[in-house]
């Protein structure tokens, strides 16, 4: 295995970052400094440690230009979207702002005879594997509350996007966070996996791949480490006869298409009342026709290359297998489309659940759409899915989304909007989407443990 990581732009296939991977002995000193740096980590007052994620949160906020064309040469987003530091400022103020409470001990008893009560303590040293999709933004979504909660932290991220671990490192030293409280390093995935087997870490953290989550909780098995995961997504969108069609086409085709599909939570299937069917189908190909593909360092571009050419590779795969199985695709090849990294969007109708492309994760810029004659058959196409991240529901009912919702295998509901994460919503999924919590009141308690006082008094 190579000692190195390389970094392929997708912009033009050069090599844009490489960095050497630790040996084994040297990430068991980073894990061995984290865990010595951490009780005087959760001593520091709960204010103190608020305050300085804040400070480092706001050391990113000052390099954004710098962090939208990184992210272009990285993993290909266009510069016109500015990065990700709204959405990083946003999640990670808010789990500062919740902190307090969240973390405050559950009194169950304060009299004369006992104190009786629940504390949340640090799990100690804490992993996070982050993916390259949306770097900042997903790696905060653990970084932030677990140093609030007293945890040190080792950041690993994607070898697509290594130069975010190296920026926020930075920032959060600069912001005056001690170096061993949060480390980020380059492992390969033996050592990563070795490291967890060694039970080196309190808590795992993973976002990535179905088969990448395997690896992780197979490393942990019989350590006891909790591992947390956000795995593979298939997410649905159904819009019912009563919905606002030019609303459900912009979002949900946005949700679709939007960083090339490369969404955790993006848009991958579509199902349409009957009645809507046909009018949907045309304006999705007019707003898809009106997007940019293109170098994404330029201001026209509005959807840029693929992260990799191997990720373009299995999109096409695709496509060409639902084609040959009676599949439409109604997007003509863009003109800067090079059978590389630049993939034309595109939409596919006459599809069906024996597609792929309707059944496995693209994780790129094309959608299936059906249509449906009730929301019964919407609900059974929704649900028949390996996975289980967010559905959408397009409609004018509140009462009926909600109905509905209830009855889906996902970890979200959303009604009349998509590809969002609500910092005080739990984040979480179902099936081969993995397990965890994260965000919100819960990703302080799956990065703390409870602890009960029986104090009974004289």
């Amino acid at each position: 295995m190579s000692n190195t990581l390389k970094c392929i732009s997708p912009i033009d296939g050069s090599v844009y970052l490489e960095r050497s991977v630790l040996s084994l002995d040297d990430a068991r000193a980073v894990c061995a400094q984290a865990a010595s740096a951490q009780a005087a980590w959760a001593a520091r007052p709960l204010a103190e440690r608020i305050a300085l994620v804040r400070a480092a949160v706001a050391e990113v906020g000052k390099t954004t230009d710098r962090m939208a064309v990184e992210l272009a040469h990285q993993m290909g987003r266009p510069v016109r979207y500015g990065g990700e530091f709204s959405g990083f400022n946003e999640r990670a103020s808010y789990m500062a702002d919740i902190a307090e409470d969240a973390l405050a001990p559950m009194i169950i008893e304060d009299s004369a005879k006992a104190i009786r009560k629940i504390t949340r303590e640090a799990r100690g040293v804490v992993l996070v594997v982050a993916p390259w999709n949306y770097p900042y933004m997903t790696a905060i979504n653990t970084v932030a509350p677990a140093l609030i909660a007293g945890n040190t932290v080792v950041l690993k991220h994607a070898t697509q996007t290594l130069q975010v671990g190296e920026r926020l490192a930075e920032a959060f030293h600069a912001a005056g966070i001690p170096q061993d409280v949060f480390q980020n390093v380059f492992l390969d995935h033996n050592t990563t996996s070795a490291l967890i087997a060694e039970r080196h870490f309190g808590f795992v953290n993973f976002t990535g791949s179905v088969g990448g989550g395997k690896a992780m909780e197979i490393a942990a098995a019989g350590t006891f480490t909790p591992v947390a995961t956000e795995l593979g997504g298939k997410d649905p969108g159904y819009v019912r006869a009563d919905a606002d069609l030019d609303a459900a086409v912009d979002g949900l085709m946005d949700g679709a298409m939007f960083n090339a599909g490369q969404c955790c939570c993006g848009i991958e299937r579509i199902y349409v009342h009957e009645s809507l069917y046909d009018a949907f189908v045309e304006k999705a190909v007019a707003w898809v026709k009106a997007l940019t593909l293109g170098n994404p360092l330029e201001a026209d571009t509005t959807i840029g290359p693929m992260a990799n050419v191997r990720f373009a590779q299995e999109v096409r795969a695709q496509i060409a297998e639902a084609v040959a199985d009676g599949a439409t695709a109604l997007i003509d090849p863009f003109a800067a489309d090079d059978g590389g990294a630049y993939l034309t969007p595109q939409i596919l109708t006459n599809v069906s659940h024996e597609m792929r492309v309707m059944r496995d994760e693209s994780f790129g810029p094309v959608v299936g759409i059906m249509p449906v004659k009730d929301d019964a058959e919407a609900i059974a196409l929704m649900n028949d899915c390996q996975f289980g991240l967010t559905a959408a529901i397009f409609t004018k009912d509140v009462d009926a989304a909600d109905a509905i919702g209830a009855q889906l295998e996902t970890g979200t509901v959303f009604m009349n909007r998509c590809d969002y994460l609500d910092p005080a919503l739990c984040w979480t999924g179902c099936k081969d989407t993995g397990s965890g919590a994260g965000l919100s009141v819960l990703g302080y308690q799956a990065l703390t443990r409870p602890k009960s006082y029986h104090l009974k008094k004289a």
